[in-house]
């Protein structure tokens, strides 16, 4: 199997590179090495490359600049997954696609299923939403997966930020009224290794850990952990703060937990428990420090 990973630099695709299946091929490219937002590259490069199948984990994720930068926004969110999209349909290649929670309003109080109607609250939702629907009405066999709360060992991410900042800060104050699930990303590279094995699979799906946390029990855990396992010395107050006393460019939704039964069902993996998944990636951090 030969793939195609774009968003080289990524969390995501740095953990589908260390986790890739033995006896698959893997490219994965910068957006230096491929602007998506250039259909005519995208056609070129995905020619040249002839790969069986195309991980697009390339996105902009800037919540909050998106706001002030529509126009980039929408030209890598839309315009990039579109042109992936149509060069994949060119050379005859499967596209698993990466998306966000974002697409929700977060007015739910029960997880959201994959065939809930999408109302985003900010410009990087929006964004991701209609590379969403550009990616269905022109592949129609492609996968889309969304996903929420990212991390890993590798990038920028919160529990990164937690660990710098409760190492450095006196006490801290959290959001808790926004609730949603973290999301390992060497797990979600997992599933989308479990989906690509299986041809058959198409639409959408949507994939994080399991349970359910708000940012501040996120931060309680990290704290507790680190602490645990050596990598912090000691605990600071970590204070839960509503999140209008922390105002942000951008709107975010209160409530962004989402339905991962299809995506169980279809991969045959199943989701772990967040904080589970937190140690082990923190066991990793230490090991790799």
């Amino acid at each position: 199997m030969n793939v195609l990973v774009t968003g080289k630099g990524g969390q995501l695709a740095w953990e589908l590179e260390q986790t890739l299946p033995k006896g698959w091929q893997l490219t994965a490219l910068s957006v230096d090495e491929l602007d998506i937002t250039q259909a005519s590259q995208v056609e070129r490069v995905i020619g040249e490359q002839q790969p069986d199948l195309v991980i697009n984990a390339a996105a902009y994720t800037a919540v909050d600049k998106a706001e002030s930068d529509q126009d980039t926004a929408y030209a890598v969110n839309e315009t990039g997954a579109k042109n992936i999209a149509q060069a994949c349909k060119q050379v005859g290649a499967r596209l698993l696609h990466v998306s966000t929670d974002f697409v929700f309003d977060g007015t739910h109080s029960t997880p959201y299923a994959t065939d809930t109607k999408p109302n985003p609250v900010n410009v990087y939702g929006a964004s991701k939403l209609a590379g969403d629907i550009a990616v269905m009405q022109t592949l129609p066999e492609a996968v889309i997966v969304r996903t929420a709360w990212v991390y890993s060992t590798n990038g920028n991410n919160f529990v990164k930020s937690m660990l710098n900042l409760m190492s450095s800060k006196p006490q801290l104050g959290i959001v808790y009224d926004q609730v949603g699930t973290p999301t390992w990303a060497k797990g979600l590279a997992l599933w989308l290794w479990a989906v690509a094995a299986k041809k058959d699979v198409s639409g959408v799906y949507h994939w994080t850990d399991a349970g359910v946390a708000s940012w501040y029990d996120f931060a309680i855990a990290i704290q507790e952990l680190a602490i645990e396992k050596g990598m912090l010395n000691e605990a600071i107050p970590v204070n839960a703060i509503p999140a209008s006393q922390y105002p942000t460019p951008a709107k975010r939704p209160s409530f962004s937990v989402i339905d991962k039964a299809s995506a169980e069902q279809a991969s045959g993996v199943k989701t772990v428990h967040w904080r589970k998944q937190l140690s082990m990636m923190l066991d990793e951090l230490k090991a790799n420090h």
